[in-house]
């Protein structure tokens, strides 16, 4: 399970670190795929295949489903991590996260999500009432 918020920097070739608490879940491979809000999502290579055979199994005659399923599948970006803990972060998933050197790494229960610093903190600042005010039945044990 990925949990917490890490710092990492992007070197000059693409490559980031990801935090070494997550190393052990993501030794047998990670799936890097376009996230919500200009963000990337990475899963632990079993956890996309599940997740990617649920989404294909939408009917196909859904024109959402389908653009769904393109997009994801489209995205997908293999990964393994180096003797350092590094991936290469595509340069489309650079541009579509709009990632510079500064990033930021978040723990998403089940996968994890790389942002641009600066888009992190706008977006951790944009949506902090709702968090502080969330009602929602689900939540109401964690406030």
């Amino acid at each position: 399970m990925f949990f917490g918020t890490f710092t990492p920097k992007l070197d000059s070739k693409g490559r980031l670190t990801l935090p070494a608490k997550f190393r052990e879940d993501l030794q047998d491979g990670l799936m890097v795929v376009k996230g919500q809000d200009h963000s990337l999502a990475g899963y632990p290579r079993d956890e996309f295949l599940v997740r990617a055979r649920k989404a294909a199994a939408a009917s196909r005659s859904n024109p959402r489903a389908r653009a769904f399923v393109r997009n994801l599948a489209a995205s997908a970006d293999e990964q393994s991590l180096d003797s350092q803990g590094r991936i290469t972060v595509s340069q489309a998933h650079r541009e579509y996260a709009g990632l510079a050197k500064e990033c930021v790494v978040i723990g998403s229960v089940d996968f994890l999500e790389i942002w641009d610093a600066d888009a992190w903190d706008a977006y951790s600042a944009a949506h902090e009432a709702d968090f502080a005010s969330g009602n929602d039945e689900a939540f109401a044990e964690f406030l």
